[in-house]
């Protein structure tokens, strides 16, 4: 009834992603829940019952506490701290709701804790259906919220620094004594105070010493599928279901007329057979130089997996019609700043950025039409490789290749 299987945390120098983690704990016991309600009925409070109701019980005595603690104490007050104009008026309404969430998500808690306890003694066997679907549903609810809104805020506001705070804090709560400040540069210590930076020298020596070796799964020919589309979809959908952070997110490197490549995050907005496809404003640097040398490189990494994606191919336009489609479902700001934003073009100041989004809300109102200089790219493999992380730096690495007749070879590459 409960999951046996290894779960393994990431480090607290990703404290976001701990906090999803948690997540997915939560998950797991509330599935639990689910299947004890179910088994209760058939099988009373025989081993397998007390054994899960012992494991529910743990985990939201203890570990959940730490998890609502860590948001309360210190993930809501430091993005109070940094947010601003949009970010802070939706912390403003969501904070409260996260809040209120958690004092009713305890006192549901309550009422289960006591139905929780007797069964793990064996000394009882009721387990209130209606309580357990509110407390499952409440929580549920309020994970999606976080997850929507707070964590990716927090990736996009926290720097390097205030991450490392975040990850120390969250480790002091547990027991666990962080690494010494000091061998971080430039932490902004309580009370305005910064520690010794350390000099550019020392830390390009310690990059040499940064190692994690992987070991969660492997990668055999006899594993994937023949077709790399699918393959691809298959993990996607495994990312979606490990909680990846951005597992939509896509390094695309184009090449300009002299040869040099540069390179940028985008999100993927759709795959299937005809490739892979994202959207931006053609006359961006990567839109002018897809425009001279229509060829680029994806590169999708879910170090949650320890996986990492390569695709290769030519790329074109997307219809009219596709690009039509996907901005009028956008949200409004979003399409509104497609159009005021002449991307990657030099601007004088934020506040002269600004001026213009507003002079463009002005003059089209709410229902802006698609600019004919943005639109989707998508890129059509010629090849695609899977590459799975292992020991001591003994990846696996399984390449697809297109023919001239649309089919696909496969072959292992050494790491």
């Amino acid at each position: 009834m409960n999951e046996l299987l290894p779960d393994t945390a990431p480090d607290f120098d990703q404290p976001v992603a701990v906090l999803k983690h948690c997540h997915g704990r939560i998950r797991k016991q509330l599935a639990t829940l689910e299947k004890l309600l179910a088994h209760l009925p058939e099988h009373g409070a025989d081993q397998q019952a007390r054994q899960a109701a012992a494991a529910v019980l743990k985990y939201f005595e203890k570990a959940a506490h730490l998890h609502h603690d860590d948001e309360e104490q210190d993930l809501i007050p430091m993005l109070r701290a940094v947010a601003q104009g949009e970010d802070a008026a939706t912390l403003q309404a969501l904070a409260p709701v996260i809040l209120q969430d958690h004092k009713d998500m305890d006192a549901m808690w309550q009422d289960l804790h006591e139905q929780l306890t007797a069964i793990a003694d064996g000394s009882g066997t009721q387990l209130s259906s209606s309580t357990v679907q509110r407390f499952s549903q409440r929580y549920l609810n309020h994970m999606e919220r976080e997850e929507s809104t707070m964590a990716p805020m927090a990736v996009r506001l926290f720097s390097p620094q205030q991450m490392a705070q975040l990850g120390q804090a969250m480790q002091r709560r547990r027991g666990i004594e962080p690494a010494p400040a000091a061998s971080m540069p430039d932490v902004a210590m309580p009370g305005g105070s910064v520690a010794a930076p350390a000099s550019p020298a020392a830390i390009g020596e310690r990059v040499a010493d940064l190692r994690k070796d992987y070991g969660q799964a492997s990668l055999d020919e006899n594993d994937v599928l023949d077709n790399p589309v699918q393959q691809f979809t298959r993990w996607f959908e495994e990312a979606l279901k490990a909680e990846v952070n951005e597992p939509n997110a896509m390094g695309v490197s184009t090449v300009d007329e002299r040869g040099r490549p540069s390179s940028r995050i985008v999100l993927i907005k759709q795959f299937d057979e005809r490739g892979f496809t994202w959207y931006t404003n053609y006359d961006s640097q990567k839109g002018k130089q897809l425009n001279g040398n229509p060829f680029a490189s994806l590169l999708f990494f879910w170090s949650e997996l320890e996986r990492q994606v390569r695709i290769e191919g030519r790329v074109e336009r997307t219809t009219a019609e596709e690009s039509d489609k996907y901005f009028n479902s956008r949200p409004l700001k979003s399409r509104l700043s497609a159009i005021a934003s002449h991307q990657s073009a030099p601007i004088a100041s934020r506040a002269e950025l600004e001026h213009n989004y507003e002079d463009v809300a002005r003059q089209v109102g709410e229902t802006p039409q698609r600019p004919q200089n943005w639109g989707g790219f998508r890129l059509v493999p010629e090849r695609i490789e899977f590459w799975q992380g292992r020991r001591s730096r003994f990846h696996d690495r399984i390449v697809y290749t297109r023919q001239e007749d649309g089919s696909w070879t496969r072959q292992r590459l050494q790491p």
